[in-house]
């Protein structure tokens, strides 16, 4: 039986500022927990309605209670939060992606999805793009939050210092099925409703344009920014990888 502290403790995790003091997060379903707890994420608690090692068994009726999913899929834990690294001296020998202020914590969930399979292991993300222990982004990255490398840090700082060609998607960049891509560099990602950021603008150096096909009068005003990712991770490594 769950303890009424336990639940008042899983439920104050989907607020950042009592993850980042209790430092926890929660995971749900055997593939997100088990991708955790093989890459050695360190368990605080496990609960499960089926007997598990190492878990505490609890109802259904008790799990419904304490996930934050629609739809609970049978285990719930708690893990500690890693220490977070904030280091950019040593820049990415491979493709990285940066990402300027995304706010949907489903669209970065699923960006850190697509970078686990076209085997991108690092993502900068600006300090005000949204928690990556966010409930909602531990989900949708459905395990890959265990294998890619997430740096929360100032992008302005990590361009300035950047020797590598810096990408960004742009409705004023040339289209990117024509324009040169190397195997090594950092792509930019920006915000859901205002894009990369003016700023950060200035720090790009290969802008890029994602073709619109559409040859009607009206057409989507734009891509989703997690779309728009996997379009362009896609054709990176289409042209890069032998």
């Amino acid at each position: 039986m769950i303890s009424k502290n336990q639940i008042k403790l899983i439920r104050s995790l989907e607020l950042k500022k009592n993850r980042r003091r209790e430092n926890l997060f929660v995971a749900e379903g055997p593939k997100v927990v088990g991708d955790l707890l093989q890459a050695g994420y360190v368990p605080h608690s496990i609960f499960s309605t089926t007997v598990q090692p190492d878990a505490q068994l609890i109802t259904d009726e008790e799990l419904r209670r304490i996930s934050f999913l629609q739809h609970p899929q049978e285990v719930l834990a708690l893990f500690h939060i890693p220490e977070q690294s904030s280091d950019i001296s040593h820049q990415p020998s491979s493709l990285a992606l940066a990402l300027d202020s995304v706010q949907d914590p489903g669209n970065v969930g699923t960006i850190i999805r697509i970078a686990d399979w076209f085997g991108i292991d690092t993502i900068y993300c600006s300090p005000d793009t949204v928690d990556i222990y966010n409930p909602k982004v531990v989900q949708a990255t459905m395990g890959s939050i265990a294998h890619v490398h997430i740096i929360y840090c100032d992008l302005l700082e990590l361009f300035a210092h950047c020797q590598c060609p810096v990408y960004g998607t742009l409705l004023d960049g040339k289209n990117i099925y024509e324009q040169p891509l190397s195997a090594d560099g950092i792509i930019v990602m920006g915000n859901e409703g205002n894009g990369i950021s003016e700023a950060v603008r200035q720090h790009i150096n290969h802008r890029l344009l994602i073709p619109n096909y559409h040859t009607g009068d009206h057409t989507a005003e734009s891509l989703n920014v997690a779309i728009a990712t996997a379009i362009t991770c896609a054709e990176f490594k289409r042209r890069t990888t032998l």
